[in-house]
């Protein structure tokens, strides 16, 4: 009887544990159900805040001298669990360089083998013009900053390895989900007379002139939640003006700033608020940070025990604005990313309220953008008129308020392959072949890569000098004088051009390096029902338009896609080659038409080279690499002076505070409160992950816990000298309170380092005196 029983409690205990083995079966299918393995990443890429010339207005005069917010690079990868994976990096930078994207993809080689090629990475610029440039490696971007800028150059490299890294630490199984939506108030056409030069009929298809649509990406990890998203929508980075000195990720930087913020102080829930208030910009700290002392006659008397110090010595300086971004999070859980990534924006301008004529305050001239006949009068106004910081806020909370939404409700679920294609075409003398009614097809040739006039007139975002104007199809006598010292263009590029008056023959001209690029790289990415074109430059509304279009057609002509499919371009991607305009919107000559390279048929090469990688990408099958593009880095020029020696006062240390806030003075939230700080060049280290700025609030009776960096849109870091040449240097802080702030003590720091004159470098720190918000 005992063997019996024993029997049947073993036999009982064996059901039991198959059972329990098999719900923990069960369990582990529906956790790694997902398709998809997912990683997200991001890391500074701030560049030089000082002397470098930016890149994206070609103003000579604009150079950086300070921070705004900080620069990053965002990054996902999407992986099938044993197949194949795409990463898309996106850049808070004017544009992608094509040096860069050669360097990067080197040392991805050495990492990770083959893993990552160019044939599935994606480096993609969101085209803020406020960021330090020199890093392209072709003669026309560079001649502003005074040739190349290696320190530009290697903080991109190394931020977009590092950001990519990260990325691919993070792949875990996850789900992406994609949503669309319109915005309706960030951004009109700046070349108005040029669209109207496209079809009726093809214009009659479309409500506005402009692309409205956002499309967004939500990346789902089936551990943690979300942890990321990435959108396209179309407006140019250009809501800080071509004056602005401090470096800046304009409208699109801003906007991720926010959503990562916003993210973060939303976390811990499981839904997420997407209401905001208007004015107010997310925060992700000091709403944690209480105060032990309610009374205000206690934080004042608090506040003048801590009184600013002499400048002081410093180690390298500790991460703290790594230390702000993570105070929220949990400690093991990736860090949520958002990217504000750039799509067909070429004549699309963020300055929604119009453009107007500085002197006399009217409309400027609808067909070239002037006033009284001149160019340089004629500037867009963004919705902060005239306040460039206001309409870059504004600007970019309206992309945000959209993100927020398309995010909460994403419920279309990707589900499909991984795929993608890639090639170099010489798009110099490519022949293209174009349909025509009553026969098959004509074949045109594109040109060598030449600039037109009304290159030189610049846009309403920001004008040219000199007599040059947007329309321009015939020149002038005077600058073809000047043209033909550098490079008189032969009768075959004139007529190829046709009707682009050639003001610079870039693509032929070769001393000491080349010009412009003539080998572009043409992309496509498949994650399921979405694809993405990565395309080399600026499309206009309905270039970009027409190469959808086509490339959708191809797509919804196989079974696979079931007519639902999201095309997307992705902007600015892997090298940069200016704009890219319909035929119709050529023949006008305006800026976009006059910066179209390689001639009126450009954008039918484009459509007819990723008709044939969409083709290639459908049937599985390869494509040729094509021709690879030169590495031009042992042939680049610098003309930028290096930082020889930094000084402080006789008597006086880096990191004194000279100008403190006053003494036992309280704040209100909205006021700006300002210090100035004995400082040393900026280019003396970036202070990648850290910052030049911090606000600190007091915790206790004795703790500063760092609530604001230089990461901050309501704080700014303005370096500057009493002239060129000296040694001299001083740093601005300036903190708009946020209405967010919680009422404390407070006191603003100031880290930097200095330069010997042996060429040792030593870091510095320095507070103000502590005050009091209310």
């Amino acid at each position: 009887m005992r063997l019996l029983v024993g029997s049947r409690r073993s036999w009982v205990e064996l059901c039991l544990s198959i059972l329990i083995l098999l719900l923990l079966w069960d369990v582990n299918v529906v956790l790694s159900d997902s398709k998809y393995l997912v990683g997200l990443g991001s890391y500074d890429i701030t560049g030089p805040a000082a002397d470098v010339n930016m890149m994206g207005y070609a103003n000579t005069e604009q150079t950086a001298s300070g921070v705004h917010f900080r620069l990053r690079a965002r990054s996902f990868i999407v992986a099938e669990p044993h197949g194949n994976r795409v990463a898309f990096i996106n850049l808070d930078a004017c544009m992608a360089s094509q040096l860069v994207t050669i360097k990067v993809l080197e040392r991805l080689k050495a990492r990770y083998g083959d893993l990552y090629t160019e044939k599935n990475v994606a480096i993609s610029g969101i085209h803020t013009h406020a960021g330090p440039g020199g890093y392209l490696q072709y003669v026309v971007y560079i001649v502003t900053s005074l040739g190349f800028v290696r320190q530009s150059f290697d903080v991109l490299v190394d931020g977009i390895e590092k950001s990519i890294i990260e990325a691919h630490e993070n792949l875990r199984p996850g789900s992406i989900f994609v949503n669309k939506g319109e915005i309706l108030d960030a951004g009109v056409n700046r070349s108005p007379s040029a669209y109207l030069n496209n079809p009726a009929a093809e214009r009659s298809k479309y409500k506005y002139n402009v692309d409205k649509e956002m499309t967004l990406l939500k990346f789902v990890d089936d551990q943690w939640g979300s942890v990321g998203s990435f959108n396209w929508f179309a407006t140019h980075g250009t809501s800080m003006s071509r004056t602005n000195s401090l470096v800046s990720g304009d409208n699109k930087g801003a906007a991720a700033r926010f959503m990562e913020d916003w993210f973060e102080k939303n976390g811990a829930a499981r839904t997420y608020d997407d209401d905001f208030e208007a004015e107010e910009v997310p925060r992700r700290v000091s709403n944690i940070i209480s105060s032990h002392h309610d009374k205000h006659h206690e934080l004042l008397e608090v506040a003048a025990s801590f009184q600013s110090s002499p400048g002081q010595p410093a180690t390298k300086v500790l991460n703290a604005a790594k230390r702000v971004r993570n105070i929220l999070r949990q400690a093991e859980k990736p860090g949520f990313v958002s990217a504000f990534c750039q799509t067909n924006c070429g004549d699309v301008s963020p300055n929604v309220l119009g453009a107007f004529c500085i002197d006399s305050g009217l409309p400027c001239d609808f067909n070239h953008s002037t006033c009284g006949g001149k160019n340089e009068l004629c500037y867009g106004r963004g919705p902060g008129y005239p306040d460039e910081f206001e309409s870059t806020r504004i600007i970019g909370e309206r992309q945000l308020k959209k993100a927020i939404e398309l995010f909460n409700k994403a419920s279309e679920k990707l589900e499909g392959k991984v795929d993608s294609r890639h090639s170099y075409v010489d798009f110099s003398q490519l022949e293209v072949k174009i349909p025509k009614q009553g026969q098959d097809f004509e074949v045109v040739k594109t040109c060598p890569a030449a600039m037109g006039f009304a290159f030189a007139a610049g846009t309403t975002d920001g004008p040219g000098a000199f007599d040059f104007k947007q329309g321009d199809d015939k020149g002038n006598p005077f600058w073809r004088l000047v043209r033909n010292l550098l490079k008189t263009p032969g009768k075959e590029q004139v007529d190829c051009q046709h009707p682009k008056p050639i003001l610079l023959d870039t693509g032929e001209m070769k001393q000491p390096y080349d010009w412009a690029p003539s080998i572009l790289p043409v992309q496509v990415f498949r994650i399921g029902q979405l694809v993405i074109l990565s395309v080399p430059g600026e499309f206009t509304t309905m270039a970009g338009r027409r190469l959808r279009d086509a490339v959708k057609a191809v797509l919804t002509s196989s079974k696979e896609f079931n007519g639902n499919v999201h095309v997307v371009i992705a902007g600015l991607t892997n090298t940069y080659s200016q704009y890219i305009t319909t035929i119709e919107e050529y023949e006008m000559q305006r800026y976009e038409g006059a910066s179209t390279l390689y001639g009126p048929h450009t954008l039918s090469a484009y459509i007819q080279e990723f008709n044939k990688l969409t083709t290639a990408l459908l049937k599985g099958q390869t494509v040729e690499a094509g021709p690879q593009p030169p590495d031009l880095l042992n042939k680049q020029i610098s003309l930028l002076t290096p930082v020889v020696v930094d000084m402080a006062p006789v008597g006086e240390n880096f990191g004194d505070c000279i100008s403190d806030v006053p003494k036992n003075t309280t704040f209100k939230k909205g006021d700006m409160v300002s210090v100035v700080f004995n400082s040393a060049c900026p280019r003396n280290d970036l202070m990648t992950e850290g910052t030049f700025a911090l606000v600190e609030v007091l915790h206790g009776t004795d703790t500063w816990v760092p609530v604001y960096d230089d990461d901050d849109f309501c704080l700014r870091f303005i370096w500057s000298r009493p002239s060129r040449l000296s040694t001299r240097s001083q740093a601005k802080m300036e903190w708009r309170i946020p209405q967010s702030a919680a009422r404390g003590v407070y006191r603003i720091s100031h880290f930097g380092a200095a330069k010997s004159l042996f060429g040792s470098i030593h870091h510095f720190s320095g507070s103000s005196s502590a005050f009091v918000v209310a």
